[in-house]
Parts: C-alpha cells; sequence; structure tokens
C-alpha cells in the first residue's frame, strides 16, 4: 500500500520535488563524471606513459575532493528535503487525523523518498555516462589526443561509488524525514501554511549607513588585492578576506533596508502594473534572507573564479612547457674520468638511433668550465643553435646554465659536459621509442640525463588536466549548490504567497501579470547576488591576470566562454525551473 502511495505522491506533487529531483540529478551526473576519468580519452592517453604518475594523482586527488564534494551534497539534499517536509506539512498533518500512526507517515515519507532517489539516480547516472563521453570529446580536442584513444565507455566502478555515496545520503534524508515527523505537533503541520513571514520596517538612516559602509568596505578590500597581489598569504590575506566578506554581508544588510523606500521615492515606477505587490513581497524576503544571499553570493564567487582560472591556466602552462624545452630531445653526459670525448651522435647511432635518419635538425657540442667552474660555451656552437632553433631557443641554453660564449677553448678549459640537441623527422612517435632505446645503452659516460619534448608534453597535459577537471568539478558543484539554494529559498516563499496571490486573482489581476511578476521576483533573487559576485569576480580575475601573466599569455578569452556557458546552462536551467516551479505552485496553491 506504501508503495503505491509513494509511487502516486511523488507523480501528483512533481512540481514540488522538480528542483529536488533535479539537485539530486545533477549531483549524482556530476559525482559519476569525475570519478569515470579513466574513461577519458585524455586520461588514457597520458596512461600510456609508464615513467608518468600524473594519472594516479590525478584520481588520488579526485577522490579527495569527492568527499568534500559528498558533504557539500549531503548539506544540499538534506536542505531540500526540509523545504519538502515544509511544504508538505499540512497533508501530513491530515494523515494523521485521518488515523495514520506516526510511523506509519514516517514509513510513506521513506517510501516516497526511495521512489525519488531511484529515479533520480538512474536518471543522473544516464545522463553522467553521456556527459562523461562529451566531456571526453571536448578534452581530446583541447589537447590534442588522437582519437584513436577514444572509444565509449562505462566506468564500472565509478557506478559503483556513485550508487553507494548516495544511498547513504537518502539514508540521512529518511532518517531526517523520520526525526522530523516525531517532533512536529499535529497542530504546527495543520498551521504550517498560515503562518506568514511579516514585513520589517528597518530604520532608513542606519539600512543607508550599513549599505555605504559596505560599499567602502568592499573598496578597500578590491584595492588590497589589486595593489598586494594573490599571492601573498599572510595576516593581511586574511583581514583583505575578511573585509571582503563583511562587506558583502553588509551590502545586502543595507539594501534590505532602504531598497523600498528607495523605489516609493519614484512614483510612476513604484505604482506601474503590480510593482507595488512585487517590491514589497521581495523586500520582505530579502529582510530575512541577507545572510543567506551572502553566502551564496561568495559561493557564486568561488564558482566564477575557479573555473575562469582553471581554464585560463591551460595555455600558460602549455607556453612555459614549449619555452622550457625549445628541442624535441636534450640529452647531456657527463665527462668520463679519462677526459675522453664523448662521440653522442656515434653512440646513439650504435642502440639503433641514428641522427641522420630520425632527425630533421640536430647538433651536438661541448661544455666546457674553468677553475672556478664557470660554463662556457663556443661562439661556433652558439651560432649552430640560433641557426637550428633561432635566438630565443639559443639564448634559453644559456639562461639555463649561465654560461658564457668564448671565440674558442683556453688551455686551462676543461669540458664539463657533452650535449645532443635534436628535432624529430617525419616520425616522431617512432623517433621517440628510438631515441628512449637508445639512451638506456649510453656507456662511457660518468653519468647522463635526457629529456624529450614529448615526455615533458605529457607531464604538461598531465598538469593541465588536473587544472581543468578540478576547476570545472568544484566551480560546477559550487554553482549548483548556490542555484538550488536560492531555488528552494524562491520555491518555499511561493508557497507561502499562494494566498495572496489568490486574492490578487479576486481583485482582477489577470493571470499573466501574477505570472510576471513571479518571474519578476525569481529574477531579482537569483541576478542580485549573482551581479556582485560578476563584480567580485572582474576583481579578483584581475588580480589572477596579473599572476599568469607574469609568466605566460592569459588566455581570458577561453576562461570568459567556459564560465559564461556554464552559467548559462547551470544557473539558468535552476531559474528557468525555479520560475516554472513557482508559478505551478500558485497556480495550484
Amino acid at each position: 500500500m506504501f508503495s503505491k502511495l509513494a509511487v502516486k505522491n511523488v507523480g501528483r506533487s512533481f512540481r514540488d520535488y522538480g528542483v529536488y529531483f533535479l539537485t539530486v540529478a545533477f549531483g549524482v551526473c556530476l559525482f559519476y563524471v569525475f570519478n569515470a576519468l579513466e574513461t577519458q580519452s585524455v586520461i588514457r592517453y597520458l596512461a600510456q606513459n609508464p615513467r608518468s604518475s600524473t594519472v594516479e594523482a590525478i584520481q588520488r586527488l579526485i577522490g579527495i575532493l569527492s568527499v568534500f564534494v559528498w558533504v557539500v551534497l549531503a548539506f544540499l539534499i538534506l536542505y531540500a528535503s526540509g523545504f519538502l517536509v515544509r511544504r508538505r506539512a499540512r497533508e501530513l498533518g491530515t494523515y494523521l487525523m485521518l488515523g495514520m500512526e506516526r510511523r506509519q507517515v514516517a514509513l510513506l515519507l521513506l517510501a516516497e523518498t526511495a521512489v525519488t532517489a531511484l529515479a533520480a539516480l538512474a536518471v543522473g547516472l544516464a545522463l553522467g555516462v553521456v556527459l562523461s563521453q562529451a566531456l571526453s570529446l571536448f578534452t581530446a580536442g583541447l589537447f590534442a589526443v588522437p582519437m584513436t584513444f577514444f572509444a565509449f565507455s562505462v566506468s564500472l566502478p565509478a557506478l559503483g561509488k556513485t550508487a553507494a555515496a548516495f544511498a547513504a545520503i537518502f539514508l540521512l534524508v529518511m532518517l531526517y524525514h523520520a526525526f522530523a515527523i516525531s517532533r512536529r505537533r499535529l497542530i504546527d503541520l495543520l498551521r504550517a501554511r498560515r503562518m506568514n513571514q511579516q514585513l520589517k520596517v528597518r530604520s532608513l538612516g542606519a539600512s543607508v549607513v550599513l549599505f555605504l559602509l559596505g560599499c567602502a568596505l568592499l573598496v578597500v578590500a578590491y584595492a588590497m588585492l589589486l595593489t598586494r597581489g594573490l599571492l601573498r598569504v599572510d595576516d593581511l590575506f586574511w583581514v583583505m578576506i575578511g573585509l571582503g566578506s563583511l562587506g558583502t554581508l553588509l551590502f545586502f544588510r543595507g539594501l534590505s533596508g532602504f531598497l523600498l523606500r528607495l523605489c516609493q521615492t519614484n512614483k510612476k515606477l513604484y505604482y506601474k502594473n503590480l510593482n507595488l505587490f512585487i517590491l514589497r513581497q521581495f523586500n520582505a524576503s530579502i529582510n530575512t534572507t541577507y545572510r543567506s544571499m551572502t553566502v551564496i553570493c561568495l559561493l557564486l564567487l568561488l564558482a566564477i573564479g575557479i573555473t575562469a582560472t582553471s581554464v585560463g591556466l591551460n595555455n600558460t602552462v602549455e607556453q612555459m612547457a614549449v619555452e622550457a624545452q625549445p628541442q624535441d630531445v636534450e640529452l647531456i653526459a657527463w665527462q668520463d674520468e679519462e677526459g675522453g670525448a664523448l662521440d653522442l651522435p656515434a653512440i646513439l647511432k650504435e642502440g639503433g638511433f641514428d641522427p641522420d635518419q630520425w632527425c630533421v635538425r640536430w647538433h651536438a657540442f661541448p661544455l666546457y668550465q674553468d677553475e672556478t667552474g664557470q660554463p662556457y660555451l663556443l661562439q661556433g656552437d652558439y651560432d649552430a643553435c640560433v641557426s637550428a632553433w633561432g635566438q630565443a631557443g639559443a639564448d634559453a641554453f644559456l639562461d639555463n646554465w649561465g654560461a658564457q660564449l668564448l671565440p674558442q677553448a683556453e688551455e686551462e678549459m676543461t669540458v664539463s659536459r657533452w650535449y645532443f640537441l635534436a628535432d624529430y623527422a617525419g616520425d616522431p612517435q617512432g623517433a621517440e621509442e628510438a631515441f628512449l632505446q637508445a639512451a638506456g645503452e649510453i656507456r662511457g659516460a660518468d653519468g647522463y640525463q635526457y629529456s624529450t619534448r614529448q615526455a615533458a608534453w605529457m607531464d604538461l597535459m598531465g598538469t593541465k588536466v588536473l587544472v581543468l577537471f578540478i576547476g570545472l568539478y568544484l566551480g560546477v558543484v559550487f554553482l549548483v549548490a548556490s542555484a538550488a539554494v536560492l531555488a528552494l529559498q524562491q520555491l518555499s516563499q511561493a508557497a507561502d504567497s499562494a494566498q495572496r496571490y489568490r486574492v490578487l486573482s479576486q481583485l482582477g489581476v489577470s493571470r499573466r501579470m501574477r505570472g510576471r511578476a513571479v518571474d519578476i521576483q525569481v529574477f531579482l533573487a537569483f541576478f542580485l547576488p549573482l551581479a556582485l559576485a560578476l563584480v567580485h569576480a572582474v576583481v579578483g580575475m584581475t588580480a589572477a591576470n596579473a599572476v599568469i601573466a607574469e609568466v605566460g599569455k592569459v588566455d581570458a578569452a577561453a576562461s570568459s566562454a567556459v564560465t559564461a556557458l556554464l552559467l548559462v546552462a547551470v544557473y539558468g536551467g535552476y531559474f528557468l525551473a525555479t520560475c516554472w516551479g513557482s508559478r505551478r505552485l500558485l497556480k495550484g496553491g
């Protein structure tokens, strides 16, 4: 009986469960996508390098972050569950009046939670599998991974981990429901919708002072950030964070006290259509939600800042790697005790890597040193490097070792090490394999080391993937959390305002005007904290870009485009769903 009634209730109350369902499905989808990294083409490409531990480090860090994300999602879903219990309080009280025991009502809620959980889990996992493949294609193009590494796949470990994580969350939700029902009195359940929110009138002078003080604190925090930079983490750094947070709180706290008064000064605006009703409704809500608006604004700042920075860093990291190693191969061998010349090209040829066959250009030369250890490079070798790799490549070599140029070696100088630099010809992968095999069999040197651009590129890709995936993971989670809390607040307020909208209907206000009034209130609630968060983010990204610009080019266009796309998809999606849900609540309230 309970299962049939639970399914019927969930279907009948889908307008109440809509945002809740959307939040859970989003959470399941994200949790699966970022725990199924082994299916990503870029990860499979990185895993082919046995000397790199980047893949293992990425998966370990994603696992640690998943615990943090699980905690955030657990609190978010519990918060959403509180909205559902409050919304259905009168219905639950009616069940008790009809003779059902509290235990039976609790079991009914458990059954409804189970139905919703299974449906959200199925939809979320299906979306997660699809999104995982889309993300795999996106990152493959972003990191120039060969399409041979792309294959449609489903991660069974990620499926199991996601199901277990959300089963634990829903167990907490069920316990919460049982506790909530056992603690509520029957009279409180029946009168839940009659508890109106009161419009608090605050002192206009005090509100203006608080608003101006908040703006002043924000200006001081912005100035400290732009003048001190983003990397100086000292006592003043935390003072700056505190000033920014307090300034945000005072901004919303002061705004709640004079927003209505400010609009009332413009009679034409105030008395147009339903603006009087809309503004008083919104002013009443912001009086009690300015604290949560502050938290939501800061969460949006984190979401925007983390996402934009992670995307913007990609080209910078790549540029740094290219500048660090301009050649495909760099082999260094130290002079043996006998001091004989090391013919590195001949040694490599014996090992199966013929430079004339595998390389489009190459050059081998010694680096000298005097009695003090100062390194010297012959002018002829420097000119050969300039001819092969340009002025920047040759100068980078001098800068790396602090070498000075000499026309020819002096008698008291000795050879400290031998160099072999080269660029591959038409088959880079085959040349790389041949060089690695030959480099493992070098004899006659006191010691040697080598590096290749391909290996550096693989390490670079690991760094880029780490930055991008973690940035997107945290950014989307913070974005979902802030949007879901706002949506649930607006739906709760819409349910409380149902009687007021019925009165408007009885007074002759058209359905279209009532719907427009709802949309405007939701718009103000969503985009007021977003507007301030964008101002915060612009200042923060200016400081971050100043740091990035010291080492490379800032990719502001890509970071802005990806961040805007996520805002439209996630935040905009919640906004539209909230408008739809609020209209449905008021229509049937």
